[in-house]
């Protein structure tokens, strides 16, 4: 009879979660509804990271990274604030960014119409 032998320590711990492909951390996000539809909206051109498009469902993000999704008729830009294991609830959702769109778009809508001369 063979003896199962421990396994390692490294293999016990819980992967560490520094990085996520970024079609996993917009449906994490609630960004969108499925995880098919955040490949398909990462694949086609949609998202940005750092101010680069990519092209690949597949690009690893990292806390820190800015990101730019069109969605619909808007335009979101966040920056990553963690990840999560599973998909949850929105509260915890919200937790996983900071949304810039509210900061940047009200700064550029002030430098672009200026107000009328009377």
């Amino acid at each position: 009879m063979r003896v199962r032998q421990p396994r390692q320590e490294s293999e016990q711990e819980p992967q560490s979660l520094d990085r996520q492909r970024i079609d996993r951390w917009l449906w994490h996000a609630r960004l969108v509804r499925t995880r098919d539809a955040a490949a398909e909206l990462a694949g086609s051109g949609y998202v940005r990271v750092n101010g680069a498009r990519i092209a690949a469902a597949s690009r690893q993000v990292r806390t820190g990274d800015v990101i730019t999704v069109a969605l619909d008729r808007a335009v979101r830009v966040l920056k990553i604030r963690g990840f999560a294991e599973r998909r949850g609830p929105a509260s915890s959702a919200a937790r996983l960014y900071e949304d810039l769109t509210g900061a940047s778009s009200s700064a550029d809508a002030n430098l672009a119409w200026p107000e009328p001369m009377r």
